[in-house]
């Protein structure tokens, strides 16, 4: 059942949409898909970058991928953006071995923690981009690439005067949208209520996309989404986590 127990109500949000002039104004600012932190990173991890991370990965570059050069099978495409330390995706690609995965990530501590993960299962349906996920979907990816685009957890940077700073707004979103094939699924996961009604609200405006709970309405948790880490700690201290899935029409 859709998770509309009191039919759960999007709040009016008083949201600054980016007018088209400055959506396409080269110095208009766009929002980035993360803020460099001091992370620690073991020597393990750094040596998987320096020897790892040639072998699974695909180098940033300004023009459109080849898909057929970069994919060595016509197999179903999943984007994972924003994937952490890596092992929910390494766990789907386990399960999905007919399915192709590519990760955007730019935090060396989980990318290196992953690529000791792929050495270790002998992976070979993931392929990684290290670096940040806004300009890999200006410049990278193509329309309709992938039957599924994940983002789960994204920083929900919540004091009212860092909203700036979000990810997932209607520009994104619309990104988002356009990379998935007709009816590809838009799955998204957040423990920030606030965050979630903005990025509900976001996807009801967005014209490519349908909510597959229904208007108004978050999703039940799909039992394949691996439940992480940080989504476990956030649970124990009594977060409510929210899935959002919407297709593509």
């Amino acid at each position: 059942m859709p998770l509309c127990q009191n039919k759960i109500l999007v709040h009016k949000l008083t949201v600054t949409v980016p007018k088209i002039a400055q959506m396409t104004n080269p110095h208009h600012r766009k929002v980035r898909s993360f803020v460099r932190r001091p992370g620690r990173i073991t020597n393990a991890q750094h040596k998987a970058l320096r020897d790892l991370l040639p072998l699974f990965s695909i180098p940033f570059q300004n023009h459109l991928i080849n898909p057929e050069k970069i994919f060595s099978r016509e197999a179903p495409r999943v984007l994972d953006i924003g994937f952490g330390d890596g092992e929910a995706l390494l766990t789907l690609s386990i399960n999905n071995p007919s399915v192709d995965y590519l990760g955007v990530e730019v935090h060396e501590p989980g990318i290196g923690h992953l690529l000791l993960l792929l050495e270790r299962a002998k992976t070979s349906n993931v392929w990684i981009i290290r670096h940040d996920a806004s300009e890999v979907l200006d410049h990278m990816l193509p329309d309709q690439l992938f039957s599924a685009v994940n983002l789960f957890f994204p920083d929900p940077w919540p004091k009212k005067r860092h909203h700036k700073r979000r990810l997932l707004g209607p520009e994104f979103i619309h990104q988002l949208a356009r990379l998935l094939i007709l009816r590809g699924t838009l799955q998204i996961a957040t423990d920030c209520d606030d965050y979630a009604r903005s990025i509900l609200e976001f996807i009801e405006k967005e014209p490519l996309l349908e909510n597959t709970a229904g208007a108004r309405c978050y999703a039940e948790r799909p039992k394949e989404r691996v439940i992480t880490r940080y989504e476990a700690r956030g649970v124990h201290l009594g977060h409510h986590v929210r899935d959002l899935l919407a297709h593509r029409l």
